[in-house]
């Protein structure tokens, strides 16, 4: 894939990002079947990995992968995209809740496969496909959860777009219901499949640094949404349906297309939409394997302190220490204005004797403690983030962002929110993947309501 690959690039030619699909939420049944998870190679071995033989009526090597797009515009067509590029993929169905948002979807699909894609509002029409194999969740976070679950509870494999969900209950409802089901789900953190990400882990994990007792994980966010007032939406918006299980607010233009990450009833803010990035980054480094490393305390501080004269619900400024057991470290997570001498995003690992691993988005770099450039060690570009997915379709492997892993992932970065709203020291235990005591558990970013007529599925870890 090309190493140069960015957020900006993906989203080249649209002016937001995924909006949802969707339809009134049906109630989901518990599966009684159960299945073990496949064991995770390390980051260097991906690329060899062998595959084994496809599952008695699934698709087989040679045969073409029918997808279908929930939610269109934005990312969930820039992974259509991407996938569209292999020749044993063909797109299907496209579904979204905004017409205008599916126009130019709609003609490129028809213009690569010379026939055009039946289109849908309620993506439930696409799950009662027989002939679709496969889904790309491109929704807004807050209905991923249902997107996925009843996907997976319908048949599908899926590639879901970060962050998993919402909020904590939901990301651990996700991934116990693809675990039940024996899905395969590749998460949108596309980091796992770059060079300069990957290299990086891989000298981490190769002990060469030595000890490591810090990690630093950061973004700038700089958005101001300005001030706007409710307005009727769009005629071609049916923003009941956007809205979905969310609690229901007026339609406004600055929350809704794109800038809904800022808002916390539909998303995170920066540590649920670039945290699952650059906490992701850290924690595989500090793991050995896919099953990441997951904090014993978190605690945050934070608020919309530089633009609180704006729409935004979102914390602009965050600063946030992870506890972690087995091995000892910290990890400190920052929204900030500005990094003096540092990309704009990033993650460091810092040794006992201070030297220092930093990557980002483009390179990286070992530096001594006096802050020199060493000498490093790189591997060959692992394969495509969608090629991965595409072959484990087929084989039913585990790709190298599965679900259960990137699950870990965003509940880190919900525990950071849980935290600075809570204004405690949370405790998690990661044997229960639930908080201990009470502390944390009346923010959003932890669990809330559906609103009715709208189920979260009872997705519980045995």
């Amino acid at each position: 894939m090309d190493k140069g690959l960015s957020r900006r690039n993906l989203l080249k030619g649209s002016a937001a990002a995924a909006l949802g699909a969707v339809g009134s939420s049906a109630i989901a049944k518990l599966s009684a079947s159960n299945s073990s998870d496949n064991v995770a190679t390390s980051y260097s071995e991906y690329a060899g990995t062998p595959r084994t033989a496809p599952e008695k009526g699934r698709a087989g090597a040679n045969d073409k992968l029918v997808l279908g797009l929930i939610g269109c515009g934005g990312m969930g067509a820039a992974n259509m995209r991407n996938l569209m590029n292999f020749a044993d993929v063909e797109v299907a169905a496209l579904c979204d809740v905004d017409d205008s948002r599916a126009v130019q979807d709609l003609k490129d699909v028809e213009a690569k496969y010379g026939k055009k894609p039946d289109f849908y509002k309620d993506y439930r029409k696409i799950l009662d496909r027989k002939d679709i194999d496969a889904v790309i969740v491109g929704t807004p976070d807050h209905w991923h959860a249902l997107n996925l679950i009843h996907a997976v509870e319908a048949g599908k494999d899926a590639y879901c777009e970060k962050p998993l969900s919402h909020h904590i209950t939901e990301a651990v409802g996700m991934a116990e219901a693809v675990k039940r089901h024996n899905k395969i789900v590749q998460c949108g953190t596309w980091q796992r499949s770059t060079k300069e990400f990957t290299d990086a882990i891989d000298y981490v994990r190769s002990g060469k640094l030595g000890k490591i007792v810090l990690c630093r994980a950061w973004i700038n966010d700089g958005t101001r949404l300005g001030r706007k007032q409710p307005s009727a939406p769009p005629a071609s918006l049916d923003y009941d349906m956007w809205v979905g299980p969310a609690e229901f607010v007026p339609y406004q233009e600055n929350r809704c297309h794109w800038n809904w990450r800022w808002w916390m009833n539909f998303g995170g803010g920066l540590s649920t939409d670039w945290g699952v990035h650059m906490i992701d980054i850290a924690l595989l480094g500090m793991s050995k394997d896919q099953d990441l490393v997951m904090p014993e305390t978190v605690s945050s501080v934070g608020g919309r302190w530089a633009f609180a004269d704006d729409d935004r619900t979102a914390p602009d400024t965050l600063e946030t220490i992870f506890r972690f057991p087995n091995p000892d470290f910290a990890l400190h997570w920052s929204i900030n204005r500005d990094h003096p001498g540092k990309e704009g995003h990033g993650t460091e690992f810092v040794s006992a004797d201070g030297r220092t691993v930093r990557v980002w988005r483009g390179g990286w770099v070992i530096l001594d403690p006096a802050g020199k450039e060493m000498p490093k060690e790189e591997a060959p570009a692992p394969p495509s983030h969608w090629r991965d997915f595409i072959d484990c379709v087929k084989s039913r492997q585990q790709p190298r962002a599965k679900l259960a892993s990137v699950a870990q992932t965003t509940i880190c970065c919900h525990l950071a929110n849980a935290a600075m709203y809570s204004g405690e020291t949370l405790h998690w235990d990661n044997a229960k993947q639930d908080l201990m005591g009470k502390a944390g558990r009346d923010t959003q970013s932890y669990t809330r309501p559906y609103r009715k007529g709208y189920k979260m599925p009872n997705y519980r870890p045995a």
